[in-house]
């Protein structure tokens, strides 16, 4: 990769592979939200250095220039954090410098930017088409005043459905709109599975191209997880978080919406491409503040790493030229196709295991992973074509259990 880092963390990745997904993080939030274990530093727009965090991230790139030159690349991702505070002439430049850089360039490519309606209007939503996005994330996650206040958002229902509004205006060619359901706030029972389905129907009817709906989940280092230890956070019964479930994607169906991923639902053709690059084992490239990245090498062993997590220790890491990674962890072939099974089947269509094991290196029936897929079909839990295992759709709340009976 051609940085100064320990063999076993940047050995030369594997050039034989396909395509390669970029993911871009900008660390900089207005807030930081209580359920959030994001690497992000809340502070006031006007105090973000824009562009000198978008030169820091242009020297990264022509650092990792033999391996961007290498690849084809299929997907960038700008997450955060809210990339939608960067100013969008900076932003811009890192995608000049990409396209620059990258073999084959990024035309024609999905290039995503993550979007808060706090900091999304008409006027920001055409900016960022301008410079080189065209596919707007907005994280609307409800519309009810008292969840969103519980979640920590600075928005409201209204200013939600405006940013959408705002981002389907702007020229962008596929909007999504991320969803939270399952809150414990905003009536005296919280959330029911009606009022979650109601809310992603008003998203739905706005013309929107693929929704991304997630339980709310409660990470442990983060503000939700201690007061969730200290018995402090509401939360809801495990029946109404499944029956939100169905009725969430029930309503999104009612539109023409399909569910493609487990919490993912798309019009025809609007799938997230770099999303699927993750679900299906894809390399991906780390850019950012805190960004994290893995590769692959030719015998099917591959490495995580990750930036250094505060913009101050990765702007000295890239001043000084030395890209040694802030952690990096090692993947046998096994770890590997582990983590395909827990991520393939979360699709519609799963993943033909096969095919992963002869790319890994690994065996793909081993006995115990033989007769638990066994097991799990008798129960109506998996379903095997051929070499291809799935979940069908009526046993997908059950399946990061079915996974890890596969390991």
């Amino acid at each position: 990769m051609g940085v100064k880092a320990p063999s076993t963390a940047c050995e030369t990745p594997n050039a034989g592979e396909p395509s390669i997904g970029i993911y871009l993080h900008f660390p900089w939030c207005l807030t930081k939200c209580p359920y959030c274990d994001f690497v992000s530093f809340a502070i006031e727009q006007d105090s973000i250095d824009h562009d000198g965090y978008a030169a820091t991230v242009c020297a990264e790139i022509e650092q990792r220039r033999d391996i961007l030159q290498s690849r084809a690349i299929s997907s960038v991702f700008i997450g955060g954090g809210t990339p939608s505070l960067w100013r969008a002439e900076a932003l811009g430049a890192v995608l000049k410098c990409l396209d620059r850089v990258t073999e084959g360039g990024l035309h024609g490519i999905e290039v995503t930017a993550e979007c808060n309606p706090s900091s999304l209007d008409a006027g920001q939503a055409k900016a960022l088409v301008s410079a080189g996005v065209n596919r707007l994330s907005v994280g609307a996650q409800g519309l009810d005043a008292d969840r969103l206040k519980f979640l920590g958002r600075l928005h409201d229902g209204p200013l939600a459905l405006r940013a959408i509004e705002a981002a389907l205006g702007s020229g962008a060619r596929s909007v999504n709109a991320d969803v939270i359901y399952g809150v414990a706030a905003g009536s005296a029972r919280g959330q029911t599975a009606e009022q979650a389905a109601c809310e992603a129907e008003q998203i739905a009817r706005l013309g929107i191209h693929h929704v991304s709906a997630y339980q709310l989940t409660i990470e442990p280092n983060t503000p939700f997880g201690e007061l969730s230890r200290a018995g402090k956070l509401p939360l809801l019964d495990d029946a109404i978080l499944a029956d939100s479930f169905v009725a969430v994607g029930d309503a999104l169906a009612a539109h023409g919406f399909v569910r493609y991923e487990i919490s993912n639902y798309a019009q025809s053709g609007e799938q997230c491409e770099h999303n699927l690059g993750y679900w299906r084992g894809r390399d991906y490239l780390g850019l950012g503040c805190a960004a994290f990245g893995a590769l692959s090498r030719a015998d099917g062993t591959g490495w995580r790493y990750r930036n250094p997590p505060t913009p101050q220790r990765y702007a000295e890491m890239v001043a000084a030229g030395d890209l040694t990674p802030h952690e990096t962890d090692q993947l046998d072939g096994e770890a590997r196709m582990r983590e395909r099974l827990m991520l393939g089947l979360r699709l519609l269509d799963g993943l033909d295991v096969e095919a992963c094991a002869s790319i890994l290196g690994v065996e793909p029936w081993p006995r115990r992973r033989l007769e638990a897929s066994g097991d799990l079909q008798a129960r109506g839990r998996l379903c095997r074509s051929g070499p291809r295992l799935y979940i069908p759709p009526e046993a997908w709340l059950w399946a990061d259990d079915t996974a890890c009976r596969l390991f």
